[in-house]
């Protein structure tokens, strides 16, 4: 493991090199979306000369001095095998799950901004940052309401409509307009490399999986001028499509503009849901979930971009340190191999 630095700190206290001799593996997960940033640590326990952290406590992980999680302490489980022996587990999640993000909410808003009521939810739920995409955040409806559903739960659905992700991390909630590769502040997510022959150890990629099979969707509204009810409807992907394939959206959007961001929203989730595989990589800290690799080294048709959904940071005694990057929304000419068949193809 040493390809790897790492330190571990436990409400603030960094505790790496009483830790450091025993050691078996460390992971750390980051996603996409509203599942919560985890990290599991486990260590041989032969003595049991590790004393057990506090559960609540925080957690604070960094590998080559970049932080990759920080969160409370979960469970510590110890386990006891002929294979293993005696093990003890340190499990953490980026978010409290102790605390009222699951809670119900049943409050109402009237003529109300997305980031007013995200604003308001996060309070309820005892988070006071929140951070929105101002174009998002400036979506404005008559009524807005949880109706019973947690500050997670409406986050998540919320994030569904809009095409966006929603995530709790390290007490702070996001919601970020989703596949655009750009924080909430408009700043670039990190772009890794990955080059084969370089710092690639595996590579597995299907670029055209997953491809929806509509060319269209179409939302229906109800048009209150007219008192009738429209259709709204956009292209998602003609070139490998029937055109006369549509999405039928379930249900009908309150008004034009809803039902606009609805069509958006699943040509969002189409684009992104194109392409599926994993890369693997030597050790890369910086790698995050909505953030872009760039795969080079591969094939015509394979290399090419394509957007961070999940990283697995894993160091361990027995397999070393890499991290493995989950893919999808391959880019640009990803998927496609224009050149001339050869003669010994053709």
């Amino acid at each position: 493991m040493a390809d790897a630095q790492w330190q571990v700190f436990v409400d603030d206290k960094d505790i790496s090199s009483a830790l450091r001799p025993f050691l078996m593996s460390l992971d750390v997960n980051d996603r996409d979306g509203t599942e919560s940033d985890t990290c599991s640590l486990r260590f041989d326990d032969t003595a049991g000369q590790i004393k057990l952290p506090k559960v609540g406590a925080s957690l604070r992980v960094l590998i080559n001095g970049v932080q990759i999680f920080k969160g409370p302490i979960e469970s510590t489980p110890w386990s006891m095998s002929r294979s293993e022996g005696r093990v003890l587990g340190i499990e953490a999640k980026g978010i409290d799950t102790r605390g009222k993000v699951k809670v119900g909410q049943r409050w109402h808003m009237d003529d109300a901004t997305l980031k007013d009521v995200l604003t308001r939810s996060a309070r309820v739920a005892g988070i006071s940052a929140v951070a929105v995409d101002p174009e998002l955040g400036a979506i404005r409806r008559e009524y807005w309401s949880p109706d019973g559903q947690s500050f997670l739960s409406y986050g998540a659905q919320l994030a569904r409509q809009f095409g966006a992700t929603f995530k709790i991390q390290d007490g702070r909630a996001v919601f970020a307009k989703r596949g655009t590769g750009t924080s909430v502040a408009g700043a670039a997510m990190p772009t890794i490399e990955a080059v084969i022959g370089r710092n690639v150890l595996t590579v597995n990629i299907d670029p055209l999986k997953g491809r929806r099979r509509f060319a269209k969707t179409r939302v229906r509204f109800f048009d209150r001028a007219s008192a009738t009810y429209k259709e709204r409807e956009i292209e998602i992907d003609t070139e490998f499509q029937d055109p006369g394939v549509v999405e039928e959206v379930r249900g009908t959007a309150a008004n034009e503009a809803d039902a606009d961001r609805a069509a958006q929203s699943r040509k969002t989730a189409a684009e992104r849901d194109s392409g599926s595989g994993t890369i693997e990589l030597n050790i890369e800290p910086a790698a995050q979930a909505e953030g872009t690799v760039i795969l080079r080294g591969a094939r015509a048709g394979i290399d090419g971009t394509y957007r961070i959904v999940g990283v697995r940071h894993r160091v361990s005694r027995s397999e070393g340190s890499r991290t493995t990057l989950e893919i999808a929304q391959p880019g640009g000419e990803t998927g496609k191999d224009e050149r001339a068949p050869s003669s010994e193809a053709a």
